[in-house]
């Protein structure tokens, strides 16, 4: 089913976006993954429109997505464990995943060529891009390893697999964004392409709000953006 574009996002609206495979399109080097010519200063203009209420909501580590997005802005990461205000930096040293997790999955990352473990503070990211033939057994492996480690989840993404908090949660942190200033009170709009914006997604369409797809998918979301470009046409266009 092909969804219709999204209205634009007006003042009395939260936007909240993805940031792999919405603002940026994937790619096997996710270290290579930076915003467009131009798309800070459409970010700020367009945040400065809705009265501040923008937030760039990541599965990205905090510290690596500061790196990413402009320091005036909200950004969430860690799919909202760990939050900087405009202006905030982050803490230098994140809490860590489990030492028997870390070990297990760096063994299974090992024993797969092409499987790349990445460490995003308390969330562990293996990626397979390079061997998508292995993603089943990958995720079998994960399973098996997941279940001996209390409170944590497997989440399965494009071409990732990660294992999470189970409060690490983009639903969740959205929610928590509607309870603070400047977001209080307004109608939330979720922006994703991956099942961990579904989350967010859902949230935002029970507040009043609604959610935009980006690329191919089942989703939550009544509008779709074919891409990472059509989103910032989109953008571009509600920051004038």
């Amino acid at each position: 089913m092909i969804l219709p574009p999204p209205p634009s996002p007006l003042p009395g609206a939260a936007l909240f976006l993805d940031f792999d495979g919405t603002l940026a399109p994937l790619q096997a080097d996710p270290d290579a993954v930076i915003l467009p010519e131009g798309g800070a200063e459409t970010l700020r203009a367009l945040a400065a429109k809705l009265g501040g209420a923008l937030a760039v909501l990541s599965g990205r580590d905090i510290r690596d997505l500061a790196r990413r997005i402009p320091d005036d802005l909200w950004r969430a990461g860690g799919h909202g464990l760990e939050i900087c205000a405009p202006d905030q930096r982050p803490e230098e040293h994140p809490n860590a995943a489990p030492p028997a997790l870390m070990d297990a999955m760096t063994l299974l990352a090992a024993g797969v060529q092409g499987a790349r473990l990445e460490a995003k503070g308390e969330v562990l990211a293996l990626h397979y891009r390079a061997a998508p033939e292995s993603g089943d057994v990958l995720e079998t492996a994960m399973k098996k390893i997941i279940a001996g480690v209390d409170g944590y989840i497997l989440q399965p993404g494009k071409m990732v697999l990660e294992a999470k908090p189970a409060h690490a949660n983009k639903g969740l942190t959205l929610m928590r964004f509607l309870e603070r200033r400047p977001f209080e009170g307004l109608s939330p709009v979720m922006v994703g392409d991956d099942a961990t914006d579904e989350d967010a997604m859902a949230e935002a369409i029970a507040a009043g709000g609604y959610g935009v797809k980006v690329g191919p998918g089942e989703t939550h979301a009544a509008y779709g953006l074919k891409s990472p470009a059509d989103v910032w046409r989109w953008l571009e266009a509600a920051a004038q």
